[in-house]
């Protein structure tokens, strides 16, 4: 299995051979190091520990020192099922190809408390009813015989910063000399974003 993390940059337009014009996303990704092989041993479970974006020694905490022992990093990050890896090794972009097909995982833009056409679609009141201050309100939620809302009413709340999950993504492009992906199609989250990638 491939995997790395990155961190989203920006979008731009790539042309293939053909002419043909494909919507990109470049990911700034890796290089990663493996600090850590978990075992069924002593963890109860086998996965890769990596480490990613590298910091001043002086922003990190002491426990973070003495586990990753050279060099400081922003990220620490796992993988499950994985074994055929030393601590030590480096993991790069040079490990995927034009054409994988790849899942990307990352947190979506925050987009603060919105009302209920923007966070379900709900479409709101007519004017053509005589009223002219309640477009987008919510309307009834069903009063009746109950004494309390119901669980998993849709009602107007807290939107975005949620982890997703996009499948079937392909690389278009892959940019060792400074470290890019180049995915086809939008990826979520903001510039900067941590983004997980599996091949």
């Amino acid at each position: 299995m491939k995997f790395i993390l990155g961190k989203k940059q920006h979008m731009m337009q790539c042309f293939e051979a053909d002419g043909k014009v494909v919507p990109t996303t470049v990911i700034s990704a890796g290089p990663l190091v493996v600090t850590q092989i978990k075992s069924p041993d002593t963890d109860g479970y086998v996965a890769v520990q990596v480490a990613y974006d590298e910091q001043k020694e002086s922003r990190a905490t002491k426990a973070h020192l003495g586990h990753v022992k050279e060099g400081a990093y922003k990220h620490l990050h796992e993988f499950k099922d994985i074994e055929e890896m030393i601590v030590g090794d480096k993991i790069t972009v040079s490990a995927f190809a034009k054409g994988d097909i790849i899942t990307v995982t990352g947190i979506s833009k925050g987009k603060g408390f919105q009302g209920v056409v923007k966070r379900h679609g709900f479409h709101g009141g007519p004017r053509s009813h005589g009223q002219k201050h309640s477009e987008r309100e919510p309307g009834s939620i069903g009063g009746g015989l109950r004494n309390k809302v119901p669980k998993g009413m849709r009602m107007g709340g807290r939107m975005g910063s949620d982890r997703i999950t996009v499948r079937n993504l392909e690389i278009v492009g892959v940019d060792v000399e400074n470290n890019q992906l180049l995915i086809k199609g939008a990826i979520p989250g903001r510039r900067g974003t941590l983004v997980e990638i599996i091949g």
